[in-house]
């Protein structure tokens, strides 16, 4: 929320600078993100009145004007803004001016006139960005004065990111009350006091949803003058809050909303039909809003009705049928409190989020709506005239929210912020907090004013307690606690170890939402159905994930898109299945990669990453655990992987993950720029370690072969490893593949693997002759099962 400091030392000035008072709203909880000012800098900027308004002899474009700037003899100056004419005040840049920017005015010739100054438009001036002509000025300014004091530019915008339970700080009022706290200042409140009525006409309210809104409250106000114009002073404050100017009537909703914190609206009185009914929608209705766009409502949505259908989304946005235009004379404004649980989430269910929404959600004053009515009436008559009539309030009493009385412990204080306030301390706190306190034996009753809606339990009091205190007067103590230190197990691997291996091989660790986009979900993991999150924070963030690749895929695009060709990102994470016994979650880690398989460089050539170097890749993860041998790879087909590039990976049998390329129609779908290669692992069976255990070593040689088997193309490797080992025997102490040949001297459609076997005994030295019997028995076992023959 962005405040006029200005505005905002009208309610209560303390005798600190800028600096200390945005120091001490953040140190209160009320955290303040930037402090700018109003207006660009800019000197010798003076209210001028255009005398008079010649065309220029030489350009069709520009007006030879005579200005009044207060010098005495008027100034000649050429300008090329659209809307001066004769009469009109605007703001004028003498000679010797500098505008924002440095920009310096002197005296000059446009096409051969003399121009002894400037008209300034106000983003000249760096007071918005409107460039459509002069910024006008009142009528009764005098001309000469100094645009700076005249406007009150010497002021800055202080923007405040509150936290949703400090709704009563979403105003002027509101943060002025705590500003007033703080330094013991003196509080200045607009007065709010009735303002009689001068009619007897009322416009008829009844409430059939007392659970969503417990209070309406309405006033007619008859023969308004269209032709008003909102002051000045006003439109600068909308201006600085970030509102600009719609017409007197919406700046006086907007500035009460601003000011007090309760949200308005007015309807044009003549486009209402019969009375105002609060109530829920009824299925097929819709609504033309005030944005321009026409929703259908949904059920359970809270409307404001008259007898011929909805006017307005409640606590949302009014519609655009019964809102007030340039014609309007006659008015019904309205002022209501809604229940900040009921009206929490509806407007982001049309996509909507707005000033009144924001403020409902997080809670209004339930007392405000009629002193909210007669602060708006005294705006309106005296910008535009009329005639009020009494103020109508309609109360559902049972449904009003009501302050608890909380019970507040010295005892509980002191624990909790670690110090001794005196009572009196403690209860001049509260009751410049606006609470009602009531001192008992062990402490007090406080009661909290209606306003503050996060005041709800003890540990709320504290807090505000140590708010005004100052966090950074608390004692620094440490705790007090015994630590126990957790056993960890050695048949676990910690997961920085395995980050580690993947950091090492060229991994950057990334973090994305647990919630991911439907399209990516879809594409990548369309076997599981994903849990749809029913307040979703965008449209594209509205499931949860089944999988770790949705959100890396789109981590790994929105590099790719960002000038970064390769990519190689890692992530461990939780994914959601939803099951008949509800969501399940387990732990995963996954990856992706795309781009060239290695960096740029001088010494070798470069090529594009494959599915071997993802899998070297997976393999030094696994092997990790010590137990490399218990992984194996196998092809299966996964609907979101290439089927020719894509393995199942079991670990002593049971499957715990997925390696390939992703599809080329699911690449091309997402709009991917590329191959790009993806594992996932379940992390529990990928962390398994094997404990470390004594094994004896043989003191007798041992003897290496290698064996050179030609097979059939199409038959994989690791199914041919397994046969060797199984048929070894006991004397095998180590395998592996050391070569793979395809050529001349091998058949069309066939391959040659070489292998490398050390074998060994533990009782005496092998001889020739048992060699060779074990390298008979393995080459006749893999011919046998794969039609395997000893490569000559």
């Amino acid at each position: 929320m962005k405040i006029s400091e200005q505005w905002l030392r009208e309610w209560t000035n303390p005798a600190v600078s800028t600096d200390e008072l945005v120091a001490q709203l953040t140190m209160a909880g009320l955290e303040v993100d930037a402090v700018t000012p109003v207006a660009g800098v800019f000197s010798g900027v003076v209210v001028g009145h255009v005398l008079d308004v010649q065309p220029h002899p030489d350009a069709d474009k520009l007006r030879v004007c005579r200005v009044d700037a207060g010098s005495g003899a008027p100034l000649q100056i050429v300008c090329g803004a659209p809307n001066v004419h004769t009469g009109m005040r605007a703001p004028v840049a003498t000679i010797g001016a500098v505008l924002p920017g440095d920009f310096k005015i002197r005296k000059s010739k446009l096409r051969g006139v003399e121009s002894f100054g400037m008209l300034c438009s106000a983003r000249e001036l760096g007071l918005s960005e409107d460039h459509g002509g002069l910024m006008p000025l009142p009528a009764e300014a005098v001309p000469g004065t100094d645009l700076r004091a005249y406007l009150g530019l010497d002021d800055r915008v202080i923007e405040v990111d509150l936290t949703p339970n400090r709704g009563d700080c979403l105003s002027v009022a509101g943060v002025a009350r705590e500003v007033a706290v703080l330094n013991g200042s003196a509080l200045t409140p607009v007065a709010c006091t009735p303002v009689p009525a001068a009619s007897e006409e009322v416009f008829p309210v009844r409430i059939e949803a007392g659970a969503d809104c417990p209070r309406y409250a309405g006033r007619v106000i008859r023969g308004v003058d269209p032709r008003a114009a909102t002051p000045l002073w006003m439109t600068e404050r909308l201006r600085r809050a970030g509102l600009r100017s719609l017409g007197p009537l919406v700046d006086v909703t907007n500035y009460v909303l601003l000011e007090l914190g309760q949200p308005m609206h007015a309807f044009d009185l003549g486009r209402l039909d019969g009375g105002i009914v609060v109530r829920k929608a009824v299925a097929g209705e819709t609504l033309a809003l005030l944005n321009g766009t026409r929703i259908e409502l949904q059920p359970e949505s809270l409307v404001i009705a008259d007898h011929a259908g909805p006017v307005a989304l409640a606590g949302i946005m009014g519609g655009e049928p019964s809102s007030c235009t340039d014609a309007t004379v006659d008015v019904f404004l309205e002022s209501a409190f809604f229940a900040p649980q009921r009206i929490a989430g509806r407007a982001r269910r049309y996509g909507l989020h707005t000033d009144s929404s924001h403020r409902f959600e997080r809670g209004v004053d339930p007392a405000l709506q009629v002193p909210a009515i007669e602060r708006a009436t005294k705006l309106i008559l005296e910008l535009c005239g009329g005639t009020p009539g009494p103020v109508i309030e309609v109360v559902d009493d049972e449904e009003l929210p009501v302050a608890p009385a909380i019970r507040l412990r010295r005892a509980r204080i002191r624990r909790l912020l670690g110090l001794e306030l005196d009572d009196a301390v403690i209860t001049g706190m509260l009751q410049r907090l606006g609470m009602q306190v009531l001192a008992v034996e062990d402490g007090w009753h406080v009661t909290p004013p209606s306003f503050r809606f996060d005041m709800a339990i003890e540990a709320d009091l504290i807090e505000d307690l140590g708010r005004i205190h100052g966090y950074n007067r608390l004692p620094t103590n440490r705790p007090l606690s015994r630590f126990a230190i957790g056993a960890i197990p050695e048949s676990r691997l910690p997961l920085d170890r395995l980050r580690s291996v993947l950091v090492d091989r060229g991994y950057q660790e990334a973090i994305t939402y647990s919630f991911v986009d439907p399209v990516f979900q879809s594409a990548l993991d369309p076997q599981h159905v994903p849990v749809a999150l029913a307040n979703p924070i965008s449209a594209d963030l509205a499931v949860m994930r089944t999988s770790l690749w949705p959100g890396l895929v789109k981590a790994l695009e929105y590099n790719r898109k960002r000038q970064q060709p390769r990519v190689r990102l890692f992530e461990t994470g939780l994914r959601f299945l939803a099951t008949d016994a509800g969501m399940v979650q387990d732990s995963r880690i996954g990856g992706v990669v795309c781009g060239e398989a290695l960096a740029e460089q001088w010494g070798l050539p470069a090529r594009a990453v494959d599915f071997f170097d993802l899998k070297g890749d997976v393999e030094a993860l696994l092997a990790t655990s010590g137990e490399p041998g218990t992984v194996r790879f196998t092809a299966a087909e996964h609907p979101a992987l290439h089927p020719g590039q894509s393995a199942r990976i079991l670990r002593d049998g049971v499957a715990i993950g997925w390696i390939g390329l992703v599809h080329p129609a699911i690449e091309k779908q997402l709009d991917l720029g590329g191959r790009v290669y993806a594992f996932e692992l379940d992390l529990t069976a990928t962390a398994r370690a094997r404990v470390p255990a004594y094994s004896e070593l043989s003191k007798f040689p041992a003897i290496r072969r290698d064996l050179a088997v030609v097979v059939a193309e199409d038959v994989p490797a690791g199914k041919v490893h397994a046969c060797l080992r199984a048929r070894a025997g006991e004397w095998l102490r180590e395998s592996w593949l050391f070569d793979v040949y395809r050529g001349k001297g091998i058949d069309e459609n066939h391959k040659s693997l070489a292998f490398g076997l050390i074998l060994q005994d533990f009782s005496r030295t092998l001889a020739d002759a048992d060699v060779d019997s074990v390298l008979s028995g393995i080459i006749a076992g893999l011919h046998e099962e794969f039609g395997a023959t000893l490569r000559v």
